[in-house]
């Protein structure tokens, strides 16, 4: 799965924006508090990637600490990717920490969709786990991850083993001078069938 984007923005709006990666560009959802810090014309954002049979999308997070709350927001009964990045847009990161670890059912229930029931989980589920997750964003800019890692992210995620990914990746990269440059859907086509290739031997 892709784990970081760092790239030129060519959209932004307050919910989504679009980001070029060496020619690609990937849709990317977060947060209005996310949104507010995108300034310029690049943007890096640690990503969490969310796959189904009909779906491939890309939540966006300027810090790992959002990023790991919104994982365990996905841990709640009847939360999904949607609802976690909308109540990660109704309080600031400290503040639904804090509402959370205090139980303010009513300040839960006016971030817009949550109603009671959703509440009472979020208060129940997440009040002791929250405790290991930081009181605060740190202001650490996110660092890149190079090619072969998100490449290998992806491919481990489709079931392919460490050892084989790794030999057809260095296979590839041994073909091509310019792999780090590459679009990343384009690097994942060509080590599938570099993949294809090896087993066929």
């Amino acid at each position: 799965m892709i784990a970081q984007l760092t790239g030129k923005i060519l959209f932004k709006s307050t919910t989504s924006s679009v980001i070029d990666c060496s020619g690609v560009g990937y849709e990317v959802f977060h947060t209005p508090f996310t949104a507010e810090k995108l300034s310029g014309e690049s943007a890096s954002l640690f990503i969490y990637s969310h796959i189904r049979e009909d779906a491939f999308q890309l939540f966006g997070f300027f810090s790992t600490e959002e990023r790991s709350l919104f994982k365990e927001l996905l841990r709640v009964s009847g939360v999904g990717p949607k609802s976690a990045l909308s109540i990660l847009s109704g309080l600031p990161y400290e503040e639904l920490l804090g509402a959370i670890a205090s139980k303010d059912k009513s300040r839960l229930q006016n971030i817009p969709g949550i109603g009671k029931k959703t509440a009472e989980r979020l208060m129940v589920e997440l009040s002791d786990r929250l405790k290991d997750l930081p009181q605060s964003i740190s202001t650490s800019t996110p660092r890149r991850e190079s090619r072969t890692t998100e490449l290998e992210s992806v491919l481990l995620h489709l079931g392919y083993q460490k050892n084989e990914i790794q030999r057809a990746v260095n296979g590839l990269k041994s073909k091509n001078d310019s792999f780090d440059e590459l679009p990343l859907e384009a690097l994942v086509k060509s080590t599938l069938k570099e993949l294809t290739q090896v087993k066929s031997i």
